[in-house]
């Protein structure tokens, strides 16, 4: 007998997270997030070129060349620093040392975007990490020095 009521406990506690689940969610699942490829495409590469160089159809309109996104790492001696470039992307601090903003403010952006999704604040933080985690895929490597 306890086995028996061990099966309709778990099915009773299943069904209820199930109802809970479709009253939380509205009864309709969610579309997935873009993923930084998509992002990238849809957001920088007209500035920055379909392959991070820099060299996007707008790219020659802009007083400032948009920066090579393949050579983060490398200016960053050797290390993609992923604090600072979800910093750039988001786009809401401004940094002096960079000089007058030429670059949307994507965190605002991708919140506008959103609409009024549920968390749009991160969410659009999701969307500035799935950017930097696709800009670390496209990073050159260094170019070794073969007089040895």
């Amino acid at each position: 007998m306890t086995g028996e009521t061990g099966r309709r406990r778990l099915a009773a506690a299943v069904a209820g997270a199930l109802i809970l689940a479709q009253a939380v969610t509205g009864g309709c699942a969610r579309p997935a997030e873009p993923g930084g490829a998509v992002l990238y495409e849809r957001f920088c590469a007209s500035c920055h070129g379909p392959g991070g160089k820099g060299d996007g159809p707008v790219a020659a309109e802009l007083k400032t060349r948009p920066s090579d996104l393949t050579t983060l790492a490398a200016r960053s001696g050797g290390r993609f620093d992923e604090a600072a470039v979800m910093t750039v992307i988001d786009g809401r601090r401004e940094v002096e040392a960079h000089g007058p903003r030429t670059m949307p403010v994507w965190g605002l952006a991708f919140e506008r975007d959103l609409g009024d999704q549920l968390h749009t604040r991160y969410a659009a933080l999701l969307r500035t990490r799935a950017l930097a985690d696709y800009l670390r895929s496209i990073q050159e490597e260094p170019e070794q020095d073969n007089a040895g």
